[in-house]
């Protein structure tokens, strides 16, 4: 009979299908997995009675209290009418997991799955609008009821035959059970939600506001107390990405042992880990974009796509002594690119990064990403200055130096040749010296030096040269 023990052994392979026998004598049969947590939890599809149902294995130690909490969080949200798919059973598993099943609602979507199928999510989409309210409209019903959730995001509303539904009872609080939420509370719980959207939807807060108020008009919610959740929620949840861009986990697939650290996106792994093996074979048949002292660059394909790789190499002894004892600009630059994707900063996605090592010593590194196939801003541009680029241009460039300058970081080699215009959007590359400060005075030391440097890429005196120097941030 499987245990605990061994669900636990089976790691991200479990094999399906599966059955498990449970306390009360059924026999569940696990159809697929769903959401694979190794050692933690294990979600899948799964037949008991003939019914289909969604089934949640607690399996880590100390499992007890997340199933007590989920189980607790669903029969909650049952109590007070909140729409959440029906609790089957629950129970133990031998070994010391547990179980809980709920309905299985076929044909369901998560409103992250229907937002990642918009065609777009800008905020003047009226479809991403709609989206965006029926969560807020749903969390002013919870509110209302005195319930919260702390895992805020749309994989968490499950959109059902016409009818949001609330998931993951793990993470509902039953904060008052005979009132409304305090609006302190509310509007915390609102600012985290918020904090899940792209950075451009800020500017519908208020609209949302009013959406919230109403359905639940009980208290009165400060929109400036729901601005400041939002910006601690969103620190949170960077540097949580961050982290996880550093770990292995179920967005990233990381190797490491004595002689090199590897990660990769998992959902890229299966494809770049051949090449991440053997970084430097890309090097000998492809055409180099690049052979610097300190970097060498290459383009290579992978099916349809075509992808660039960044050797940072060792240029001497000396060179090694002064950077064997600190994270590689591989690295640097891997944080850097995943850090302004996650703001909504248009940059080639990063894909792998490769430190060789010995033991805690680092030695050469590889930095793989997307190619982007953009126009430099320095053969874009007329080279004399004298004329202003495209409306367009202009207002994306501003854009995304005022987003660099509100998120407090600086490039830090901001030729303009680092700077690319693709899909109506500038392009940022070259990230080894980015930084993102947390000083007021550093960041004003380095800004002014992105700022003064940007502009001396055209002639001094030029028009283009003084509209930047009156129009960018100081």
């Amino acid at each position: 009979m499987i245990d605990t023990r061994q669900l636990r052994a089976y790691g991200r392979r479990p094999p399906q299908p599966l059955s498990l026998t449970l306390d009360d004598g059924r026999s569940l049969q696990i159809l697929q997995w769903l959401r694979i947590l190794p050692g933690k939890r294990l979600v899948g599809q799964a037949l008991l009675d003939g019914e289909l149902v969604l089934a949640k294995l607690f399996i880590a130690h100390g499992a007890e209290r997340h199933w007590s909490r989920e189980k607790q969080g669903v029969e909650a949200l049952q109590l007070k009418a909140i729409p959440t798919p029906g609790l089957v059973a629950s129970g133990r598993i031998p070994g010391g997991g547990h179980y809980l099943l709920t309905r299985f609602l076929s044909g369901a979507q998560t409103q992250q799955q229907r937002w990642e199928a918009l065609s777009s999510s800008e905020p003047a989409s009226a479809e991403a609008q709609g989206l965006v309210a029926e969560v807020v409209a749903m969390l002013a019903r919870m509110h209302a009821q005195g319930l919260t959730q702390s895992d805020l995001h749309m994989g968490n509303f499950l959109w059902h035959q016409g009818q949001l539904y609330v998931i993951d009872g793990d993470a509902v609080s039953v904060q008052s059970s005979s009132e409304a939420l305090n609006a302190r509370d509310a509007a915390d719980n609102l600012g985290a939600f918020f904090a899940q959207l792209p950075v451009a939807w800020e500017e519908q807060l208020e609209l949302l506001l009013v959406g919230y108020l109403g359905v639940n008009s009980a208290r009165a919610i400060d929109p400036q107390r729901v601005l400041q959740a939002l910006e601690r929620g969103r620190q949170w949840r960077l540097q949580d990405y961050l982290g996880k861009a550093l770990r292995d986990c179920s967005l990233f697939s990381v190797r490491r042992n004595w002689w090199r650290f590897l990660s990769i996106k998992r959902s890229e792994s299966a494809e770049l880990l051949p090449v991440m093996n053997e970084p430097d074979s890309l090097f000998d048949s492809e055409p180099l974009l690049k052979d610097g002292g300190s970097s060498t660059v290459t383009r290579f394909t992978r099916g349809e796509r075509t992808l660039v790789v960044k050797r940072y190499n060792i240029k001497s002894l000396g060179h090694w002594l002064r950077r064997f004892w600190r994270p590689s600009r591989a690295w640097h630059s891997w944080l850097a690119a995943h850090r302004l994707q996650f703001l909504d900063i248009a940059t080639p996605a990063p894909l792998a990064m490769c430190e060789s090592r010995f033991g805690p010593l680092r030695r050469r590194a590889w930095l793989v990403t997307e190619f982007c196939p953009g126009q430099d801003l320095l053969s874009l541009f007329d080279p004399t200055g004298q004329e202003l680029p495209a409306p367009e241009q202009c207002q994306a460039l501003l854009k995304v130096f005022s987003e660099l300058a509100r998120q407090r970081i600086s490039h830090g080699d901001c030729k303009a040749t680092n700077l690319l215009w693709h899909q109506g959007r500038v392009w940022l590359i070259d990230l080894d010296a980015m930084q993102a400060h947390s000083s007021e005075a550093a960041w004003r030391r380095a800004w002014a030096e992105d700022r003064a440097r940007l502009i001396r890429n055209w002639p001094a005196g030029s028009p283009l040269g003084l509209w930047l120097d009156e129009q960018l941030p100081r």
